[in-house]
């Protein structure tokens, strides 16, 4: 196996599924591993973490939504989730609970190729030594090499897609920025028909700024338009 290819952990109980999925993307250029159950695919990224997890919702055992509580905990390798149907509720969870995308069931696998490529690209990116090293904004501190976010001197944890998020809207403050623009900066790819993916994200920023003791309406939303991060009172409620 080439070392330097991106490797990819493929979860999902479907075998004929899995099989196809790992062919194919070996062919694509990357090392894939697969394993059938959640508890598996926990032990193998504790032993070697993947640069992708690509995670079924439906699992025996703990289902994909918990494989995810559980990897936080510990690791923020970037999360594809596959959703059956692409019901919206599915959707929303996984992003709530860490996932950096989602595909619905069934997909075209060259697809799915393309949301590996740009959760990558995303990861890759943002560690770029040719890149400026800090973003500040107010309160807002962010450590562009570390992917590291501090309230005031307090760190906050957030998972690489809420990140890219906030990272946007520090880039551009004061400016009003589409759902659609932020999804094709922040996320890497163009907006979907009721695509809800940067209005869940920013309602998690907002919850996890509060909890630092900052208004999370610093991010302000526009109905029609989009959001804007804007100038406040360091530690208003």
């Amino acid at each position: 196996m080439n070392e330097n290819l991106p490797k990819l952990l493929l979860v999902d109980d479907d075998m004929q599924l899995a099989a196809m999925l790992h062919e194919f993307l070996e062919l694509q250029g990357f090392a894939v591993d697969s394993v059938g159950d959640g508890e598996t695919a926990l032990e193998k990224i504790d032993e070697a973490p993947p640069d992708l997890l690509i995670l079924d919702v439906m699992l025996p055992g703990i289902n994909g939504f918990d494989v995810l509580k559980k990897l936080r905990k510990t690791h923020d390798l970037p999360v594809i989730m596959l959703t059956a149907r692409g019901e919206e509720a599915d959707r929303i969870l996984g992003l709530m609970g860490g996932a950096d995308d989602y595909l619905p069931k069934p997909f075209n696998p060259l697809e799915l190729a393309v949301r590996i490529r740009a959760v990558l690209k995303r990861s890759l990116t943002a560690g770029s030594a040719d890149r400026e090293t800090e973003l500040v904004f107010g309160p807002f501190n962010m450590d562009l090499k570390k992917r590291e976010v501090f309230v005031n001197g307090q760190r906050i944890t957030l998972t690489a897609a809420e990140i890219h998020v906030l990272e946007q809207l520090m880039r551009h403050p004061g400016e009003v920025m589409s759902r659609a623009k932020l999804t094709e900066l922040a996320l890497n790819r163009p907006i979907e028909a009721y695509d809800r993916s940067i209005d869940t994200l920013v309602s998690k920023l907002r919850r996890k700024i509060s909890e630092a003791g900052i208004a999370g309406t610093c991010i302000r939303g526009l109905r029609g338009h989009g959001y804007v991060l804007d100038e406040y009172e360091a530690g208003s409620d």
